[in-house]
């Protein structure tokens, strides 16, 4: 019984913490209006993170699940030749984005003024890249296939930055896919 009502804390903590990263952003969200907002005690926080950072990376690690999940559903193409491989990938990119908006604006935010959390930041998705480096290394490229996952992996965050808000996601989706599909030599269409 202690260890659900714990879990369920932690949960209350971790949904409290993307309704205040939503209203203030990341970094004007204090501890305590994460409790209030979770209707908790400042105290309990601590029993379940250290800091806003180790939240923000509990919150990037259930995220990484749901990316896994994405990898191994039906219509996964793993050859970048093929536009529907690449259209894939960047949609199953801009739906995950588009749900979990606020925690990706948090991530960016803490990653501009901590270098350390950036860095663990990138460790954690370093399997992620590795998942578009591995179908990108099929492909002839001018470069490592890392470094041009990195490319498109920071092509797709930055556009869903900008364009989340402004482009119906159709649009969005077919323009990244065939300027990626373009960039990486596919066939035109």
């Amino acid at each position: 019984m202690r260890k659900l009502r714990a879990a369920q804390t932690e949960a209350e903590l971790k949904a409290a913490a993307i309704r205040v990263f939503a209203r203030t952003g990341y970094l004007n969200a204090k501890i305590t209006d994460i409790t209030a907002e979770a209707g908790r005690a400042t105290g309990s926080f601590y029993q379940h993170f250290a800091s806003k950072e180790k939240l923000l990376e509990a919150l990037l690690a259930e995220l990484l699940l749901e990316g896994d999940e994405s990898a191994a559903a039906p219509g996964h193409g793993e050859d970048f030749r093929d536009r529907a491989a690449v259209r894939y990938h960047v949609a199953a990119f801009w739906g995950f984005y588009r749900r979990h908006h606020v925690v990706m604006d948090a991530l960016r935010q803490a990653a501009i003024v901590d270098p350390e959390f950036e860095r663990v930041v990138q460790s954690m998705m370093e399997p992620d890249r590795g998942h578009i480096a591995a179908h990108l290394a099929k492909l002839d490229l001018p470069g490592e296939p890392l470094v041009i996952a990195s490319i498109f992996g920071a092509l797709v965050s930055t556009f869903a930055a900008e364009w989340m808000s402004k482009l119906p996601d159709d649009e969005a989706i077919e323009t990244l896919t065939s300027f990626i599909y373009g960039g990486i030599g596919g066939n035109r269409v």
